[in-house]
């Protein structure tokens, strides 16, 4: 009997053991991943040393995001030019996927779901990342959209003119569009602490529930790109090597960058942000003030850029 019970507890804790492991391999993906011009792809674990890997595409990549679980066939999605759509399990190798239509720019990961966005109000979502399906509504919209994030159980977009869509369950989708808060193009949006803010062409607007919205006006005149959250920090930026940050999304402060090449990508994660821009351009800080410039090993353009909290 006590050799029939030693074997049984040895076979549970090996089980147990070899799942914890297979559990941890799941979820240890703590990469950033920037994208951009020619299908450059690059990797990093600290933000400070760059891989680059093969995309096997040569269509500008202008979106990334990931899905840490087993429910997907890829980890990672890229999107970009040419409808162009790449799935990967590891960052490092790619495969593509072309059954959509128009030029792709954003893509997120909630709720069970991946949804792109891209020129002429295309919407599409994914369960896979493989096989999607076209959510795309003209009588909603037919603006560029450019950015899509989810929070509190919503989806929100960012477009064009001030196109602002928001949808439950990424299938139907209200604009909520208001012309008396702006209509300047929004290329970024992003949600934390109860707080979505999207950011454009000299505005940074926030909201409680992505429908009533609010202009922050203490930013007029700068062009931001895109917007994200970490270390209990909102950080913006965009043209110019402009960033801004604020604990609130209600107050915005300048910080200094160090570069005068356009940002276009904003990521969080280890304890550290990572930026990403024009002529290969990478920064890192620990709070979102003070950046240090790093070698990225290309000078194509980057225009987005994954972290290990998203």
């Amino acid at each position: 009997m006590k050799n029939i019970l030693f074997v049984f507890l040895i076979s549970f804790f090996s089980f147990t053991i070899i799942s914890c492991s297979e559990e941890e391999e799941e979820v240890k993906t703590g990469l950033f991943v920037s994208v951009g011009k020619s299908g450059t792809i690059l990797t990093s674990s600290d933000g400070t040393t760059w891989t680059s890997s093969n995309s096997g595409t040569s269509h500008q990549l202008n979106g990334v995001t990931r899905h840490i679980g087993k429910s997907t066939n890829g980890k990672f999605l890229a999107v970009g030019n040419g409808a162009t759509v790449l799935v990967s399990p590891n960052a490092i190798s790619w495969e593509q996927f072309k059954t959509l239509k128009k030029r792709l720019w954003g893509v997120t990961y909630a709720n069970s779901t991946f949804i792109t966005v891209g020129n002429s109000g295309r919407i599409y979502t994914s369960t896979d990342g493989i096989l999607w399906d076209d959510k795309t509504n003209s009588d909603v919209t037919r603006k560029k959209l450019r950015e899509v994030t989810y929070g509190n159980s919503t989806f929100v977009i960012a477009g064009f003119s001030g196109t602002i869509l928001t949808s439950s369950d990424g299938t139907t989708w209200t604009n909520r569009r208001d012309t008396s808060v702006t209509t300047e193009d929004l290329y970024g949006v992003t949600y934390a602490n109860g707080t979505f803010v999207t950011v454009g062409d000299n505005i940074i607007l926030s909201s409680s529930d992505g429908t009533t919205w609010t202009s922050r006006n203490s930013v007029s005149g700068d062009l931001f790109n895109t917007v994200n959250y970490g270390n209990g920090t909102f950080v913006a930026v965009g043209q110019s090597g402009i960033i801004y940050t604020s604990s609130d999304g209600i107050t915005w402060t300048s910080r200094t960058s160090g570069t005068s090449e356009h940002i276009w990508g904003i990521a969080s994660g280890n304890g550290i942000f990572v930026a990403v821009g024009y002529s290969g351009t990478i920064l890192t800080s620990s709070d979102g003030t003070t950046w240090t410039s790093r070698t990225s090993g290309t000078t194509n353009n980057l225009e987005d850029i994954s972290g290990p909290n998203e």
